[in-house]
C-alpha cells in the first residue's frame, strides 16, 4: 500500500478538529461546525475548480463532522468525483466516505458502480482492494446484482494478488449474506474451494470463512472441502511455532485459521474415507496432547488462543459422536477445567459437559464429576456458571443418581438466584417424574418444590402432578394423606391449595377413615385457605365442594350454607357466582344417583408427551433439545415420562392466566372416535380424544369460563402446528400460522350477526420484533358486507413474548369472501410481511333453529326453487362416526333434529343467518352411505349465493 506523504497530512483538518476539542460548550462546537459547513458549501458552490487534495480534505471535514452525530446533507458528488482520482489518498477518502455515508438507495449508486467497475478492471491491486472494501461496507442489492459475477471471478484468476484474493472472498461472503440468491457458484464451486490450498494463510483463512457459510446451503456442492480442510489443518497442527511466524500468535501457529477449519469441519458428518478419518483423529489427539503440555508463555493471549483450539476441537469431537477414545479423553480435559481459577474456562467446560453428557460414550465419564459440579452449584460467585451447572447436573442424571441430583437441586432452590429459580423448578419436575423410582418419591418432590418456591412452579408442574396421580391407583392414598398434612402449614402457598383441593376432591375418600382426616376435618382445612386465594383458586374450591357432597354426604349441610352464603350468591366475579347457583342447586334438586354419575371420579387423562418439557425447551431457546430431551441414554426411564396431559373440560374456558389456545402442549396423538353421549357433541373433534362430561374439577376447569385475552407477558406458546383455514369453518379456536419467527393463534365467539375474536402474536426469537403492523384488509366489496374494528398492537414485540389484538365484528349482509390479516414487521432489520384468510365465514353467524318435522317438511318444500337449493355428492376424507359429524354439523352452527328424517341414519338441520340487513335461512341435510364411504349434502336457503358457499363450506369437513 502507498506510502502517505508529508503533504497529504492535511493542515487544516487538524486544526479544525483541535478546534472542535478546545470549545467549551456544546454551543460553541454547533457554532464552530456551522461556520465551517458553510465555508464548505461555498468552496463546493464556488467558480473556483478545487484540486484533488482541497476535495479531499473538505470531504474529510464532512466525515469527521457527521462523526459527532450532525447532519451531512452535501457533499456526496465530490466524493464521487475522487473516486476517479489516480491518488491513492483521495481514492481511499472517497471510498471512505460512500462507505459510511451514502445510503444503499442512493441516487449516485450508478456513479459509484461505474467508478468501482474500472477500479475492478484496472489490475491496480490497491484500487480494486479499495473497491472490494467499498462494496462489501454498503452491500446493496444493487451493487451486488452489478457484481456477484464479477467477484467470483477475481477471487479464483490466477493472477490477482493475494491481498485481492482476501478482499475478494471476504466481499462475496459480504453478498451472500444480505442476498444469497445473488452468488451463483455453480461454475466456480470447485476452484473456491481449492483456495484451501492457497500458499498464503490470508487467503486460506478468507476462503474458510467463505465456504463455511456457503456450505450450510448447499453441503454437498462443497463436499470435497473435507479433505482439503482436514490436510491443512494437519500441516497447522503439526507444525512449530516457528515454521507459521507471520501467522504465530503467542507461540500458537495459526490459531484463528485453525478454529475456523474446525468449525468447517461441523457442518459435515465424519469423513467416509478411512485415510482422511484416520488423518482428522490424529489431529484431533495431537490437539488434546498439546492441551496437557506445560505453556510456552504466561501471557493470557497465548492461554486464550491455545483454549479457543481446544474447544473447538472438543465440538467437534462432540459432534461426530463416533470415537469412544476421544470423547472420553475430552471429557477428561473439560474435568480439568471445572475448578480452574479462570471463570470462563470453568463457564465453557459446564457447557461443553452438558453436550457430552448426552452421548452414551462419555456419559459414565461426565457423571464421575458430580461432586466437583455440586460444588459449582454450591460455591460459584457468577451466577451464569452456576446456571451451567444446573444444566450439567440436569443432562448427567440418570436412574442411578437421580435422587442425590434432585436432592441437591432442591436444597439450591431455598438460595438460587430469583432470575433462574424457574427454571430450575422445571428441570426439577422433569427429573422427578423421568427417573421416579417410586410414584411417592415424585409426589413429595412435587410438593416440596410448590413449599420451596411456589411462586415459580407454573401451571404445567401443578397440572403434571394432578394427572400423574389421577392416571395411578397406587399413588392416590398417599398423595391425598400427603397433601393433607402440607395444606396444615400455616403459610401454604396457593399452588398447594390448588392441588390440595384438586386431589382430596377426587381421593378425600381415600383417607376419610382416619379422625385426623375426616370429612369435616377435610373441608374445614380447605376452606380456611378460602379467603386468601385468588378467583380461579376459588373456583377450583367451589368444585371441590360440590364433590365433597357426593363423597361425604355428611358434609352437605355445611357445604350448602357456604354455597348459600351471600359472599357467593351475589359475588361480584359472575364465575363464582354462576358456579354457587348452580353447584347449590345441583346438591338440592338432583337425587343421589344422579349426583353420583355428574359428579363421578375423573377418568385417567390421554397419554400426552409432558408439557414441562416442551416449556424449559421454550425457556432455553433454539437449540436446547440435544441437552434437554436425553431420552435415548435410559429409554426404560420413561414409566412417568410416557405420561397424560389435561384434556380442557368442556363445561368452563380457561381465564387470562391459562392457555387458552391449549397450545403449551404437544399436540395429541390420534385417537378413536369418542363413544355415543350427550356431552361428546361439545368436544372439538379436530383437536383429539373427547373428554367424558363431568363437573369434577379438572386442571383445567379451575378457570372461569368468561371469554378474555390471557397477559400480554405470558410466555408463548411454540408447539402447535399450522391449522389448515378449513378447519376453522367448525372451531373457534387454534393456532393460525406459524413459522420460525411468528405464532398467530386464534380464539373467537359470535353471537347473532356479532362477533369478537381475539388474535395473539407470539414472537418464537430472542429478537424483538420492530415496527409490528397487523391490519385487516377487506377485499372486493366486502367492506360493504362486514365491519370489522381492530384495536392497535404495540409497535414492538420482545423476543418470547406475546401480544394480543381485538377484532369487533359485524355482518351487514351475507358475504362469500373472507378477510385478510396483513401483518408486517422488521426482524433483524429485515423486512417480514405476510397475509392470512380470517376464519370468518358466513356460518359463524348461525343462529340454530329448533322446528318440528311437520314445520320442517313445510319449509323445506317452500325453498323449492331451483336456485335455492345447492346439493354435492362427494367421497368421505375422514371415518364415517356418527358422534363425529353430529360434532361438525354443531360446530357449523345448525341445530340438529330428531325425529325427522324417516332414515334414522341421516341427519337433518336448521338455523337462521343474522345479518344486519336480513335473516337467511337455511336447512339442511345430510345422507351418509356407510357402504360406499360417500355423502350426500344437500342445503335449501332464501338466497342462492348463500346455498352454493354453505355447501361448499361443510362438504370441506367430511
Amino acid at each position: 500500500m502507498p506510502a502517505v506523504s508529508k503533504g497529504d497530512g492535511m493542515r487544516g483538518l487538524a486544526v479544525f478538529i483541535s478546534d472542535i476539542r478546545n470549545c467549551k460548550s456544546k454551543e460553541a462546537e454547533i457554532k464552530r461546525i456551522n461556520k465551517e459547513l458553510a465555508n464548505i458549501r461555498s468552496k463546493f458552490k464556488g467558480d473556483k475548480a478545487l484540486d484533488g487534495y482541497s476535495k479531499k480534505k473538505y470531504v474529510c471535514k464532512l466525515l469527521f463532522i457527521f462523526l459527532l452525530g450532525h447532519d451531512i446533507d452535501f457533499g456526496h458528488m465530490e466524493a464521487v468525483n475522487l473516486l476517479s482520482s489516480n491518488k491513492y489518498t483521495e481514492k481511499q477518502i472517497g471510498y471512505l466516505f460512500i462507505s459510511v455515508l451514502v445510503n444503499s438507495n442512493s441516487e449516485l449508486i450508478r456513479l459509484i458502480n461505474n467508478a468501482i467497475k474500472n477500479d475492478l478492471a484496472s489490475r491496480n491491486p490497491t484500487f480494486m482492494c479499495l473497491a472490494l472494501h467499498c462494496i462489501a461496507n454498503v452491500g446493496s442489492r444493487e451493487m451486488g446484482e452489478a457484481f456477484a459475477a464479477d467477484i467470483p471471478r477475481i477471487l479464483v484468476a490466477g493472477d490477482s494478488m493475494d491481498s485481492v484474493k482476501q478482499s475478494a472472498a471476504l466481499c462475496l461472503l459480504r453478498l451472500y449474506k444480505a442476498s444469497p440468491d445473488l452468488v451463483p457458484m455453480g461454475e466456480w464451486t470447485a476452484r473456491v474451494v481449492h483456495l484451501l490450498n492457497d500458499q498464503h494463510m490470508g487467503v486460506v483463512t478468507a476462503a474458510v470463512s467463505l465456504i463455511t457459510c456457503l456450505c450450510k446451503k448447499n453441503p454437498d456442492d462443497f463436499k470435497t472441502c473435507i479433505s482439503l480442510a482436514v490436510s491443512r489443518l494437519s500441516r497447522i497442527v503439526s507444525s512449530a511455532s516457528t515454521d507459521l511466524q507471520d501467522y504465530t500468535y503467542y507461540f500458537v501457529p495459526a490459531p484463528w485459521l485453525s478454529v475456523k477449519l474446525l468449525r468447517l469441519l461441523q457442518c459435515y458428518p465424519p469423513p467416509e474415507d478411512a485415510a482422511v478419518k484416520g488423518r482428522l483423529v490424529e489431529c484431533l489427539e495431537t490437539v488434546l496432547n498439546k492441551a496437557q503440555e506445560p505453556p510456552k508463555s504466561k501471557k493470557v493471549q497465548h492461554s486464550n488462543a491455545k483454549n479457543a483450539i481446544l474447544f473447538e476441537t472438543i465440538s467437534l469431537i462432540i459432534h461426530y459422536d463416533s470415537e469412544p477414545n476421544l470423547l472420553v479423553r475430552a471429557c477428561n480435559q473439560l474435568g480439568q477445567f471445572l475448578q480452574h481459577r479462570e471463570t470462563n474456562l470453568r463457564y465453557l467446560a459446564l457447557e461443553s459437559m452438558c453436550t457430552l453428557a448426552s452421548s452414551e460414550f462419555s456419559h459414565e465419564a461426565v457423571k464421575t464429576h458430580i461432586d466437583t459440579v455440586i460444588n459449582a452449584l454450591k460455591t460459584e460467585r457468577d451466577v451464569s456458571v452456576r446456571q451451567r451447572a444446573a444444566d450439567l447436573l440436569y443432562a448427567m442424571c440418570d436412574r442411578s443418581n437421580a435422587k442425590q441430583i434432585v436432592s441437591e437441586m432442591l436444597r439450591y432452590l431455598e438460595t438460587a438466584d430469583y432470575a433462574i429459580r424457574e427454571e430450575i423448578v422445571l428441570k426439577v419436575a422433569i427429573l422427578a417424574e423421568k427417573y421416579a423410582v417410586d410414584y411417592s418419591w415424585y409426589v413429595d418432590t412435587i410438593l416440596n418444590l410448590i413449599r420451596i418456591a411456589g411462586d415459580y412452579v407454573s401451571e404445567e408442574v401443578w397440572y403434571r402432578v394432578l394427572q400423574i396421580v389421577t392416571n395411578r391407583d397406587d399413588v392416590q392414598g398417599y398423595a391425598a394423606k400427603t397433601v393433607f398434612e402440607a395444606l396444615q402449614a400455616p403459610a401454604c402457598h396457593e399452588n398447594m391449595v390448588k392441588v390440595g383441593g384438586y386431589i382430596l376432591g377426587e381421593f378425600g375418600n381415600l383417607i376419610a377413615g382416619d379422625p385426623r382426616s375426616s370429612p369435616p376435618v377435610q373441608f374445614s382445612l380447605l376452606h380456611s385457605k378460602f379467603h386468601l386465594c385468588s378467583v380461579a383458586t376459588r373456583a377450583l374450591l367451589l368444585s371441590t365442594y360440590i364433590k365433597f357432597i357426593n363423597l361425604f354426604p355428611e358434609t352437605k349441610a355445611t357445604i350448602q350454607a357456604v354455597l348459600r352464603a351471600g359472599s357467593q350468591l351475589r359475588n361480584a366475579d359472575v364465575e363464582l357466582q354462576q358456579r354457587a347457583v348452580e353447584y347449590l342447586t345441583l346438591s338440592s334438586v338432583a337425587s343421589t344417583d344422579v349426583l353420583a354419575t355428574v359428579l363421578e371420579e375423573m377418568p385417567p387423562f390421554p397419554e400426552r408427551e409432558s408439557s414441562i418439557l416442551a416449556k424449559l425447551k421454550r425457556k432455553k431457546g433454539p437449540g436446547a433439545g440435544s441437552a434437554l430431551d436425553d431420552g435415548r441414554r435410559d429409554p426404560s426411564s420413561n414409566d412417568i415420562n410416557g405420561g397424560v396431559e389435561p384434556t380442557p373440560s368442556t363445561v368452563s374456558t380457561p381465564s387470562p392466566s391459562a392457555d387458552l389456545l391449549g397450545l403449551r402442549a404437544a399436540p395429541p396423538p390420534a385417537a378413536p372416535p369418542a363413544s355415543a353421549g350427550a356431552g361428546n357433541l361439545l368436544v372439538d373433534v379436530f383437536d383429539g380424544p373427547a373428554a367424558q362430561p363431568s363437573l369434577g374439577p379438572t386442571p383445567e376447569e379451575a378457570f372461569l369460563s368468561e371469554l378474555e385475552p390471557p397477559a400480554p407477558e405470558s410466555p408463548m406458546a411454540l408447539l402447535a402446528d399450522p391449522a389448515p383455514a378449513a378447519e376453522f369453518v367448525c372451531k373457534n379456536n387454534g393456532v393460525l400460522f406459524e413459522n420460525q419467527l411468528l405464532q398467530i393463534g386464534v380464539k373467537s365467539e359470535f353471537r347473532q350477526n356479532l362477533g369478537r375474536m381475539y388474535l395473539f402474536y407470539g414472537n418464537k426469537t430472542s429478537v424483538q420484533f420492530q415496527n409490528f403492523s397487523p391490519t385487516v384488509v377487506h377485499p372486493g366489496d366486502l367492506q360493504t358486507q362486514l365491519a370489522v374494528q381492530t384495536k392497535r398492537v404495540a409497535a414492538q414485540v420482545d423476543g418470547g413474548a406475546q401480544v394480543q389484538q381485538v377484532l369487533n365484528i359485524e355482518c351487514l349482509r351475507d358475504f362469500l369472501t373472507p378477510p385478510l390479516l396483513s401483518v408486517r414487521f422488521r426482524y433483524g432489520g429485515t423486512p417480514q410481511a405476510l397475509t392470512l384468510k380470517l376464519p370468518v365465514t358466513i356460518n359463524k353467524f348461525f343462529q340454530p333453529t329448533e322446528m318440528a318435522a311437520q314445520d320442517f317438511f313445510q319449509r323445506w318444500k317452500q325453498l323449492s326453487l331451483p336456485q335455492q337449493e345447492a346439493q354435492k355428492i362427494f367421497k368421505a376424507n375422514h371415518p364415517m362416526d356418527a358422534e363425529v359429524t353430529k360434532a361438525k354439523l354443531l360446530g357449523f352452527g345448525s341445530a340438529l333434529l330428531d325425529n325427522v328424517d324417516p332414515n334414522p341414519e341421516n341427519f337433518v338441520g336448521a338455523g337462521i343467518i343474522q345479518t344486519k340487513a336480513l335473516q337467511v335461512g337455511c336447512l339442511l341435510r345430510l345422507e351418509p352411505n356407510a357402504q360406499a364411504q360417500m355423502y350426500r349434502l344437500t342445503l335449501r336457503t332464501s338466497k342462492e349465493p348463500v346455498s352454493r358457499h354453505l355447501c361448499e363450506l361443510l362438504a370441506q369437513q367430511f
